[in-house]
C-alpha cells in the first residue's frame, strides 16, 4: 500500500529556531530519493515554509493556509478553497463590528498576495506583518474594496483574545475556522478560511492527488485534530497538545528531538 506521510510543521518538524535540523534534512532527502512520499501541511503561507524548509528536497505537493492551498514544490497552486464574493463581504463585516481589520490573503494575478491597512492594525498584527512586508506578497491598501480584490481563501487577525471571540462566535459553523495562540510569540489569532479548506480536506485532495491508499500524519496542535481524525496512524510530538496525545496512535520524540525524522528513519 502506498503510504503519505503529512507532517506539520511549527512545533512538530521544525525546531524551536523555525528551521528543520541538518540530521531531519538528511533522513527525510534520503526517504524521498528512495521513493517514499513526504510532504507537510502548516499554517504558514508557501513562502515561509519554503524558508522554513529550505533543506528539504521535497517533490511531493504541500498543503500550506491551514489547508486553503496545495502547492507543487515550485509554489504554484494546485488545489484551492475560495470564498464567494458574499462570504468575503460578510467575514470582512464581521471584523470590522468588532473594531478589528483583517489581513487577507488572495490570488491577485496569478500570484499569492495579502493585503492589509495600515492604519487599522492593532500592535500585535503590525508586528507580524514587519516580518512578512518585502517577501513580494505585500500589499498595502486604504479601503475595503481594495482589500477584498482578488480569489481570497484565508483571512486572519492577531489581537486581544476578547475582541477576537465575538467574531469568532458569529463566524464559526459558517466557515473553517481556528482560535490558536502563536506558538512562538503567545499572540492570540484567528483564522477563517473556506468551509471546504482545512487541513483534513487537503490532506484527503492530495492523497487522491498522489493515488495514495493511507495516511500517517505527525502533530502538535489543535488545528491538526481534524487530521488526525481522518489519519490511518496519527503521531504526536512529545510536545503536542494533551488533546492530540489522547487520541494518538502513540507520541514520539519532541520537535528539539528531530522526533518525526526519527521515527521516519525508523518506520518509512
Amino acid at each position: 500500500m502506498k503510504t503519505l506521510y503529512l507532517s506539520d510543521l511549527d512545533g512538530t518538524l521544525l525546531r524551536s529556531d523555525q528551521k528543520t535540523s541538518k540530521y531531519t534534512d538528511s533522513v527525510i532527502n534520503r526517504l524521498v530519493e528512495h521513493g517514499t512520499v513526504f510532504s507537510y501541511a502548516t499554517a504558514r503561507s508557501f513562502s515561509t515554509a519554503r524558508r522554513a524548509t529550505e533543506g528539504l528536497r521535497l517533490t511531493s505537493p504541500v498543503i500550506v493556509h491551514n489547508g486553503a492551498n496545495i502547492t507543487d514544490p515550485s509554489g504554484t497552486v494546485l488545489w484551492s478553497a475560495a470564498f464567494t464574493e458574499a462570504e468575503k463581504r460578510e467575514i470582512f463585516s464581521a471584523f470590522r463590528r468588532a473594531g478589528l481589520t483583517p489581513v487577507v490573503y488572495a490570488a491577485i494575478g496569478g500570484r499569492e498576495r495579502f493585503s492589509y491597512l495600515k492604519e487599522e492594525c492593532g500592535r500585535a498584527q503590525w508586528e507580524f506583518l514587519l516580518t512578512r512586508i518585502g517577501d513580494g506578497r505585500e500589499r498595502e491598501v486604504i479601503s475595503r474594496a481594495e482589500a477584498l480584490e482578488g480569489d481570497a481563501f484565508y483571512f486572519t487577525c492577531i489581537d486581544d483574545e476578547g475582541k477576537l471571540s465575538p467574531v469568532l462566535r458569529e463566524l464559526e459553523g459558517k466557515y473553517c475556522c481556528h482560535f490558536p495562540k502563536d506558538i512562538y510569540s503567545g499572540e492570540q489569532w484567528l483564522e477563517v478560511m473556506p468551509k471546504t479548506a482545512g487541513k483534513a480536506h487537503a490532506a484527503e485532495a492530495l492523497k487522491e492527488m498522489l493515488g495514495c491508499d493511507r495516511i500517517v500524519c505527525f502533530g502538535d496542535h489543535l488545528n491538526d485534530l481534524p487530521l488526525f481524525a481522518i489519519a490511518d496512524e496519527r503521531y504526536a510530538v512529545e510536545n503536542a497538545e494533551e488533546a492530540l496525545k489522547k487520541i494518538a496512535t502513540d507520541i514520539i520524540g519532541g520537535n528539539d528531538e528531530d522526533g518525526v525524522a526519527r521515527w521516519l528513519e525508523e518506520h518509512a
